[in-house]
């Protein structure tokens, strides 16, 4: 399985910006799929995950941040609103062969490469 995410940028804060993520694989709507983030010296943090059981919010980014998916397209995206510097990070989208919206990196079998999102104040 190979991860491609894009669509980062600098964006002001209070603006927004979408991520995409594309998977390859034929059962990619069978997988939890999760987006993860981590900022110059600090450890990853988890950000957002769904499966097909539904999805999860770190409470930092719940009512900012909206994970959807099109399975059709092996696509994860996040969309970010209301983004704030703190938000400025390495953002990463993560793939679990279960459906279990895990929080943790460890619980994640593959990483795409990252995207980096700056806000500025």
């Amino acid at each position: 399985v190979q991860l491609q995410a894009s669509g980062g940028g600098l964006v002001q804060a209070g603006g927004s910006l979408r991520l995409s993520c594309v998977a390859s694989g034929r059962t990619f709507s069978t997988y939890g799929m999760g987006w993860f983030r981590q900022a110059p010296g600090k450890e990853r943090e988890f950000v957002s995950a769904i499966s097909w059981t539904g999805s999860r919010y770190a409470d930092s980014v719940k009512g900012r941040f909206t994970i959807s998916r099109d399975n059709a397209k092996n696509t994860v995206y996040l969309q970010m609103n209301s983004l704030k510097p703190e938000d400025t990070a390495v953002y990463y989208c993560a793939l679990d062969r279960s459906s279990y919206l895990y929080m943790t990196p460890d619980n994640y079998d593959y990483w795409g490469h990252g995207t980096q999102v700056t806000v500025s104040s």
